[in-house]
């Protein structure tokens, strides 16, 4: 572990990173971080954001690929926390607060009632009011996207910016079997399956969960949920059209300003 002070620095830098829209080498290329050090920094960055005036609205969970998993050398994903800013209100994505982003397609679940560990799958689609589409912007602050897990997880899990679709109740159909197409500039980009996450998305918010309780935290009743991409993010230039289409839960179309 390092001390306060280092995981106050990195949180300042971080911060500036996002404030001035410029990246900083990653911090394990200085600092051994822990994961414990790595959740430590994030939070500390979160509450330079509620200070400036944003609210905590849910969770994302990263790393629910076995590939990326594997990049990274991990065995388990991570989370970030959701600001109400991190949500864009229409279709047109502000590149002007983005440094290097690229976008994933992710099944958002809408918590309606208390999750008490130990939290299955199942216990999930129970407590769950509502699902819907989502086009999350992923992000770092660290240059080149030069990161190990520890990096991600200060950075709040490289998160940044999201588009939604409509809420719709749970389908019957299996979650895990729910497709998804993703096009680019009308072209089709990735595909996948809900199993891509964690053989199923609503355990990933299990994961979430108990991952949660073991730091005296909860999901809070209405938080949204960003449960993992199903497919390999896509890199996003200015003007870009991006369309995820679901099989059952339904559509997203967003762009990025120029």
């Amino acid at each position: 572990m390092v001390t306060a002070d280092v995981r106050e620095e990195l949180a300042e830098s971080l911060y500036a990173a996002l404030r001035d829209q410029s990246p900083i080498d990653r911090p394990t290329a200085e600092y051994d971080l822990s994961i414990s050090d790595a959740y430590d920094i994030q939070t500390r960055l979160i509450e330079r954001r509620l200070a400036d005036g944003a609210d905590i609205v849910g969770h994302k969970v990263g790393l629910t690929s076995d590939g990326i998993q594997e990049q990274l050398g991990v065995n388990e994903p991570d989370f970030g926390r959701l600001l109400d800013t991190m949500f864009v209100d229409g279709r047109e994505v502000p590149g002007e607060e983005l440094l290097q982003p690229r976008v994933e397609p992710e099944i958002g679940f809408v918590i309606d009632e208390p999750l008490d560990p130990p939290v299955t799958y199942l216990d999930v689609l129970d407590a769950t009011g509502s699902v819907l589409p989502v086009v999350e912007v992923i992000d770092s602050r660290v240059r080149d996207w030069d990161i190990r897990i520890e990096d991600t997880i200060a950075d709040n899990a490289s998160s940044a910016l999201y588009v939604a679709g409509e809420r719709t109740s749970v389908p019957k159909n299996d979650l895990s079997l729910e497709g998804v197409k993703l096009y680019k500039n009308g072209t089709l980009e990735s595909s996948g399956v809900g199993a891509a996450v964690l053989d199923h998305p609503a355990r990933s918010v299990a994961w979430l969960a108990n991952t949660l309780a073991d730091l005296d935290e909860t999901i809070e009743a209405g938080h949204l949920v960003l449960s993992g991409s199903l497919t390999p993010a896509v890199d996003l230039a200015p003007g870009d059209v991006i369309s995820v289409e679901f099989t059952s839960i339904g559509t997203v179309n967003a762009r990025l300003s120029e």
